[in-house]
């Protein structure tokens, strides 16, 4: 593993929390179904509902797009380009030099592996994220508070960006078919396919990527990773390689991050995001689209 300091176990977690250097973050947020009339793939909502049920004790909640998003954009969940923007509101929930971060999530790690991807991006790279989400945790009876979250003391979090990890429609557009690159779907294997109907408009894929879905890089039984000996299995039978570009999308950005971490984690190099995903691909009817049908 690349940096296991990237990810914590849930016996690790157990044995930091109170630390005074140590900051809990739930991460969660839940992509309800657009109203009737509502032309969007989904309406976000931010897990708070959860988090008062029931969350690891101490830790804060970060609104991914609430706070973290640009707003100037019809896509969900966009980085923005707005550093400042980005450093007032991580330093606004403790985030800052001389702290360990511990990300988190509930039903997916998908959340917490994109602050994850974010916070690296910004060139912060104490942070974790937990293995299992709080799932894992519950499962094995581990404590739980219940409440609005408290936060903690305000910090300077000062960016130290780094370019490379997020790449727009022209970028992946320019790698279609070049022999040095490869663009990989995090999708489930029926949207990729791309023969029945998609929630982001037309149904298929971007032509030429292959599909290494973030469900199948996930323990089912535990919601924690699978083996890295699994991961390099399955990217390496797509023709996913070490000595390649590698771009990796889904529909909205988020779980595209799972495959993301793992790719970082066995060594690959070259990889990178693309941040609009199917959420702008899918409507853009300049952009070419393929389908088992194609």
């Amino acid at each position: 593993m690349r940096d296991p300091k990237a990810l914590i176990s849930t016996d690790e977690l157990a044995s930091l929390l109170g630390r005074s250097d140590v900051r809990v973050y739930d991460c969660t947020t839940y992509n309800t179904p657009a109203p009737p009339g509502v032309d969007e793939p989904y309406l976000p909502e931010a897990g708070l509902r959860t988090f008062r049920e029931a969350h690891i004790p101490g830790a804060d909640f970060l609104d991914i797009q609430g706070e973290f998003s640009d707003k100037g954009t019809r896509q969900w969940f966009m980085m923005p380009k707005d550093t400042a923007m980005l450093e007032a509101a991580f330093g606004r929930h403790g985030i800052g030099d001389g702290v360990r971060v511990v990300l988190y999530s509930v039903g997916t790690m998908m959340w917490a592996t994109r602050f994850w991807w974010m916070l690296r991006s910004l060139g912060f790279d104490n942070v974790a994220v937990l293995d299992g989400g709080l799932d894992k945790w519950r499962a094995e009876g581990r404590p739980v508070e219940s409440g609005d979250p408290k936060g903690y003391p305000a910090a300077t979090f000062v960016a130290r960006p780094r370019a490379g990890h997020f790449v727009g429609k022209d970028e992946v557009l320019a790698a279609i078919g070049d022999p040095k690159s490869v663009t990989v779907n995090a999708l489930g294997p029926q949207f990729h396919a791309g023969l029945e109907p998609s929630r982001y408009g037309r149904p298929g894929r971007i032509p030429g990527s292959v599909n290494v879905s973030a469900a199948t890089l996930v323990d089912p039984a535990t919601k924690g990773f699978t083996s890295l000996d699994d991961a390099a299995r399955k990217l390496e039978a797509q023709g996913v390689t070490k000595d390649k570009r590698v771009i990796v999308y889904c529909g909205g950005g988020i779980s595209a991050t799972i495959d993301l971490f793992l790719i970082h984690q066995l060594g690959y190099d070259d990889i990178t995001l693309y941040d609009a995903s199917m959420g702008e691909w899918a409507r853009d009817t300049s952009l070419p689209i393929e389908t088992d049908r194609s």
